[in-house]
């Protein structure tokens, strides 16, 4: 089949809206970049946004939507309240909507939007993306708990987590390198600063350096506002850096120090160290994960407004 690549569902294709809307990639493109040019926090945003969709209901851009009269939306769970750039997406959409109206979906404009915020830093994709994608209609609260992977979970949860959605634990270990930009909420990480084992102290698994500086930023537990990059020294630059500090014990999740506690995923996290290794394996585990669950061909819809059904 035309377009076909590894890891993809047959109704996905690269250029599906080729004859559609010809120019819809490179509107989407233009408007990130615009954007990520004004506020380096976006690419870690957008990444995250695709992967919350992708694990709730597959990529249908159930994330997207916001919530009614009487139905709390994913958009309005606990750990969906951080998320940002609906406004990027919006005005993507718009733009596309203007050219050709009601051809591309808003799954696909998210799934772009997390490969073009990455290729900003490196001027080019790192890799590409497969579209055909329709939205879904239904977007639920209680449903994003269950399907998203936990900041306090251990190796065994996380790889139940991933292996439910189809990804293996390969995916799980350099999707997790996807935490080399991005911030954390102190209050995700601040129970291994604080009477880790209930004797006061931190967690034997956090470095000891790195937690006592964490502990100058979360200086209680009940702190839900202050941040701290999740890659120290290298926050906004999109490299393999979060293996290396990993590697030092400074993963700022309990999800992340996991990695080390399974010799196969450690046998994983030495050899992306490498960058070529990295890149391209992110690339291949972007791509399995942005063929979750898709809605194609005659099911779902596009929406007219990413943020609500049926628009």
């Amino acid at each position: 089949m035309e377009g076909l690549v590894h890891g993809q569902s047959p109704s996905l294709r690269i250029n599906f809206y080729k004859k559609t809307c010809p120019n819809a990639e490179q509107i989407a493109h233009d408007i990130v970049w615009k954007h990520v040019a004004n506020n380096n926090a976006l690419p870690a945003k957008f990444i995250r946004m695709h992967f919350h969709d992708c694990f709730v209901r597959g990529c249908d851009g159930s994330v997207l939507l916001n919530s009614t009269a009487n139905s709390t939306a994913e958009k309005d769970s606990i750990p969906n309240l951080s998320l940002s750039g609906f406004d990027v997406i919006d005005e993507v959409k718009t733009a596309i909507e203007k050219a050709c109206p009601g051809i591309v979906s808003c799954s696909d404009i998210v799934a772009l939007a997390a490969r073009d915020s990455v290729a900003y830093q490196f001027k080019k994709p790192l890799w590409s993306v497969p579209t055909g994608r329709r939205d879904g209609s239904v977007s639920l609260a209680s449903e994003v708990f269950a399907n998203l992977p936990s900041p306090f979970s251990n190796f065994t949860t996380l790889v139940q987590n991933f292996a439910n959605k189809g990804l293996d634990v390969k995916d799980l270990v350099v999707l997790s390198g996807a935490h080399t930009i991005g911030l954390g909420h102190c209050n995700l990480f601040s129970n291994r600063l604080y009477n880790f084992t209930g004797k006061g102290d931190a967690d034997p698994s956090l470095n000891a350096t790195y937690a006592s500086f964490l502990k100058t930023k979360c200086t209680s537990q009940s702190d839900t506002t202050t941040t701290v990059p999740m890659d120290p020294d290298s926050g906004v630059s999109f490299d393999t850096h979060y293996y290396t500090i990993l590697t030092q014990n400074k993963g700022l999740f309990q999800s992340d120090a996991a990695l080390l506690t399974d010799k196969h995923s450690r046998n994983l996290v030495v050899k992306l160290l490498d960058s070529n290794t990295f890149f391209e394996d992110f690339g291949i585990a972007m791509k399995k994960m942005g063929n979750i669950g898709v809605l194609t061909g005659s099911a779902g819809e596009i929406r007219k407004k990413c943020s609500v059904v049926g628009s």
